[in-house]
């Protein structure tokens, strides 16, 4: 499943959004001391419609209700107003933090940032500036930022240094609100061939150039299981840059257990590095259904259980 396919999907279950009773607002409220999972795991709307359906504020207290203390939602940014309000209430009311949100248009084809020209640069900064004011209505810290398309007509090393130059720029927006981008490396074999920035390496060195805190690593476990595997010795040469992990089995991308991937062992790493972040579940149900969603939260009960 890709990128484009969660936001498609994302948007289609978002259609419509209620504010439900406080009856049962306090019938799923999560009490302190509650939660079941030692990382905080964020589910994203679509995941478990058939038992919370299609309403979003629905979706989130269903998620609430099953220990989840996090969500992420890629296409945020493209929700009307009222409804980045009215979800940034409900996440304060439920106790629940803000995951990631796509921040800028990507540009999957044709170079903008690695090419370093100032139309393409300038509108990515004003889209910067707008994201900064969706993440004040909803709460969020984190921010996705794909660098767009590889130029194939110039050396990696200045397409790199313009990616750099504009992410500094971005940064001097972001700073002053304490917020944070945070690079995701898309893995070129299955899903994104042709993309500026694929490995965990190349982020590392962006980000120690850029040197702000405003500007750090999403490690998508998912992806760079198939772009470099390695995993946890790529997580422990890059901790310092990392601020935001997402999660997806391979092969399928579906949830954890369901592909090559020890994640037990990789949560239970995170973990003990004393990580406070959250942890996106960008990845589809392998199963249909109510029993599919079910086996969802089951494989996070069982991964975390280290």
């Amino acid at each position: 499943m890709q990128r484009r396919h969660f936001i498609q999907t994302g948007l289609a279950a978002g259609a419509g959004l209620t504010l439900a009773s406080p009856a049962v607002f306090a019938a799923t409220h999560r009490k302190a001391g509650e939660a079941k999972f030692k990382l905080d795991y964020a589910p994203h709307f679509g995941m478990f419609t058939h038992h919370a359906g299609e309403d979003l504020v629905e979706q989130l207290r269903f998620m609430a209700a099953q220990g989840f203390r996090a969500f992420e939602d890629n296409e945020m940014r493209q929700r009307p107003v009222d409804v980045q309000t009215a979800l940034g209430e409900e996440l304060a009311r439920l106790d629940m933090r803000m995951g990631v949100f796509v921040a800028h248009t990507i540009a999957w084809t044709e170079p903008n940032l690695a090419r370093g020209e100032a139309g393409a640069r300038d509108h990515f900064l004003e889209e910067i500036r707008a994201s900064v004011e969706v993440a004040k209505r909803v709460g969020a810290t984190w921010m996705t930022v794909v660098p767009g398309a590889l130029d194939p007509r110039l050396e990696m090393e200045y397409q790199t240094a313009n990616v750099v130059e504009t992410l500094k720029r971005a940064a001097a927006i972001l700073e002053p609100h304490g917020l944070v981008m945070v690079l995701e490396p898309l893995n070129p074999w299955r899903d994104h061939p042709g993309l500026f920035l694929a490995r965990s390496p190349h982020a590392y060195l962006i980000c120690k150039a850029v040197d702000s805190p405003a500007c750090k690593i999403l490690f998508d476990i998912y992806h760079q299981q198939i772009t470099e595997g390695n995993l946890i010795p790529n997580i422990e040469r890059s901790w310092d840059e990392i601020a935001y992990f997402q999660i997806g089995d391979n092969p399928g991308r579906n949830e954890p257990g369901t592909g090559e991937i020890n994640y037990r062992n990789v949560f239970a790493f995170i973990h003990g590095k004393g990580f406070d972040g959250i942890l996106g579940m960008e990845h589809g149900n392998a199963t249909p259904g109510r029993p599919g969603e079910q086996a969802v939260i089951d494989a996070y009960l069982a991964a975390d259980s280290f």
